[in-house]
């Protein structure tokens, strides 16, 4: 079935009064167009990752790096789907990584960027909407140069 956008849009099913930029864990479920196995297979009971797999896992969790107030705990990527936790905190400073086999600090600072418009479109920075709205863009977009598919809708 070709891409439709009137096709594309679903009911919410967030809380209507909760803010979502609180601290907190966040458990979330992000599935595939159409519930395509567009990320890998399932093989001997493990997850073999393919190319759109493995953008998916890059860019997860490098949101925690990039965001200073995104902690990440456990994630899985599934043929069609991602499961994961994030943890927003207020915490901003330092923080550890492992890199190259050894522990390293990141010392986080908020920056702001938020262009000088009348309206703001879409969730509110921070939010977890926010977050993964993000999340969401940057994959399709390296999903979409490799298939030589712009616009056509990931997630």
């Amino acid at each position: 079935m070709p891409y439709s956008p009137e096709r594309y849009y679903r009911r919410s099913i967030r809380l209507g009064n909760y803010e979502y930029s609180q601290p907190g864990a966040y458990f979330v479920t992000i599935c595939a167009y159409n519930r395509e196995c567009l990320f890998g297979e399932i093989v001997n009971g493990g997850m073999r990752l393919n190319e759109y797999g493995r953008i998916s896992e890059r860019e997860w969790q490098r949101t925690g790096v990039i965001r200073q107030n995104v902690e990440l705990d456990a994630f899985v990527i599934m043929p069609n789907h991602i499961h994961g936790i994030i943890v927003l905190n207020d915490d901003v400073g330092e923080r550890r990584c492992l890199a190259h086999g050894k522990e390293i600090p990141i010392y986080k600072r908020a920056i702001h960027r938020i262009a000088p418009t009348e309206e703001i479109r879409g969730a509110e920075p921070g939010t977890i909407g926010a977050i993964l709205g993000q999340f969401k863009s940057i994959v399709t977009k390296q999903i979409n140069t490799i298939r030589k598919t712009p616009g056509f809708p990931v997630w």
